[in-house]
């Protein structure tokens, strides 16, 4: 099937859904604030909208490069889930009942921002159908029945185990063996959702300058082109574009992702996939993918093309080589076979930050008034809500109008991390990484072994990623 028809790049998808928001006006000049945001996405906002709840007098000001939403908030896959990157390593460094307690806030985030949308009558398309993730190898099903198990053991009593007939009678992936779905999830329209954060911030109170790009970060300074903004409290919300910072090359590596969507599909084609309940759908690749049906009945799906480009830098527009997209329709068609003729209409890419050990973390320095949250690793849209949350506690207990709470006590909180390795040895060492889970894919395939490929092992060890 020609993709000549394609839109590639664009931002995304979502942004040519609803159209590029009008600009808002950048930094005039030096200003002061109570507190400085860096990044205008769903960390950012997020901040400024539970800090300005509890203080309503506070003077908050959000910098935004682009516009709000420019990175990967705007470019997502619009899963809005419990996952959060390296609570199986927090369970190790502070004990299984701390990372219990850290998988039981990212439950209960989900329902915090289905509760706000509705709130603050934001209309972000979200739809709770839960999470299904699906298995069509014997190796997958042996990694999907662990992961099952894992997540019963970290509190999800609630997640349900399926064999074949019942995942296909839930969504019909061709060759499924198996799934394992939980409750704690729900499929969004990514930019819908910042959009309305945006402005129901703005309405509050809180002042955002676009266009205004950070240089650099100090103790109570934000550096800009245009002028210095001054507070006691500078956060970094920067997410994958962080390396951008100066001395933050290192910090988080910007690791691409890829999607493309399809055009709207008749009657007769969700006939044959059924995915009636709008679950957001994953697998157990180890190079993985990631779905949704979105509410005009389109099929937006995603996944690794170039997982990363040289001296971390990042794309600016979402362009993506033709090969991924081919690469992704083909993932698309092979799972289910009856969009073979589908229209790709649009296909994007856009970058989210991964630290060396692959944990999320949420920090605020108190000698300093620096703080900083991301490295979700790909698990931003709920997680992001769950680390405002907890700078507005940090930032409310260091200036003394509160103590410690569940929050700051969390175990991603104050985490630290090395640097990534210096070019070259990062750019290889990723590549290398994902050339390995992809050849371990294309093994697992077509292998009757329950086992995961030994391939796939040493890149998980060498990554960091266990």
């Amino acid at each position: 099937m020609s993709t000549v028809s394609t839109v590639n790049g664009g931002i995304s998808f979502w942004y040519a859904d609803q159209g590029t928001p009008p600009a808002r006006e950048p930094l005039p000049g030096d200003t002061t604030a109570d507190v400085c945001i860096v990044g205008g996405g769903y960390t950012g906002l997020w901040t400024a909208y539970y800090l300005k709840k509890a203080v309503p007098f506070l003077n908050i000001t959000v910098l935004e490069a682009r516009f709000c939403g420019y990175g990967a908030s705007g470019r997502n896959g619009g899963w809005l889930y419990n996952g959060i990157a390296g609570r199986d390593r927090y369970a190790k460094l502070h004990g299984h009942e701390a990372a219990v307690r850290l998988q039981q806030a990212m439950n209960e985030t989900v329902d915090e921002v289905v509760r706000v949308a509705a709130e603050e009558g934001i209309d972000a398309d979200i739809h709770r159908g839960g999470v299904l993730e699906v298995a069509y190898t014997p190796a997958q099903l042996a990694r999907l029945k662990d992961f099952h198990s894992v997540e019963i053991a970290f509190g999800e009593t609630d997640r349900v185990l399926r064999g074949a007939r019942e995942t296909c009678e839930r969504v019909n992936v061709t060759g499924a063996v198996g799934s394992t779905w939980t409750p704690h999830g729900a499929r969004l329209h990514p930019v819908k959702l910042v959009k309305g954060l945006a402005a129901t911030v703005e309405a509050l109170g809180v002042t955002i300058h676009e266009s205004t790009p950070v240089t650099e970060i100090r103790p109570k300074h934000a550096h800009t082109p245009y002028g210095t903004v001054r507070a006691p409290y500078v956060l970094r919300c920067t997410e994958g574009f962080t390396a951008s910072l100066k001395g933050q090359r290192r910090t988080w590596l910007p690791m691409n992702s890829s999607m493309i969507v399809t055009e709207p599909l008749p009657r007769s084609v969700w006939d044959t996939i059924g995915w009636d309940g709008r679950e957001t759908l994953g697998d157990m690749a180890h190079a993985y993918m990631y779905a949704q049906r979105t509410a005009d009945d389109r099929i937006a799906l995603g996944g690794r093309g170039v997982p990363y480009r040289f001296g971390s830098a990042t794309d600016n527009d979402g362009r993506t080589r033709p090969a991924t997209v081919e690469a992704l329709r083909e993932i698309l068609v092979r799972l289910f076979p009856t969009t073979a003729g589908a229209r790709i209409d649009h296909a994007w890419s856009g970058v989210l930050g991964v630290p060396r050990d692959w944990c999320a973390t949420v920090t605020l320095d108190r000698s300093t008034g620096l703080g900083w949250a991301g490295g979700y690793v790909g698990s931003g849209v709920a997680t992001a809500n769950l680390a405002a949350r907890t700078l507005r506690d940090l930032i409310q207990q260091d200036s003394g109008q509160r103590g410690p709470t569940e929050l700051t006590e969390l175990p991603w909180v104050g985490h630290k991390v090395r640097r990534w390795e210096p070019e070259p040895f990062r750019w290889i060492g990723v590549h290398g990484m994902y050339a390995a889970y992809r050849s371990a894919d294309r093994r697992e395939l077509t292998s009757p072994r329950a086992g995961t490929d030994p391939v796939a092992k040493v890149a998980d060890r060498l990554a960091g990623r266990h």
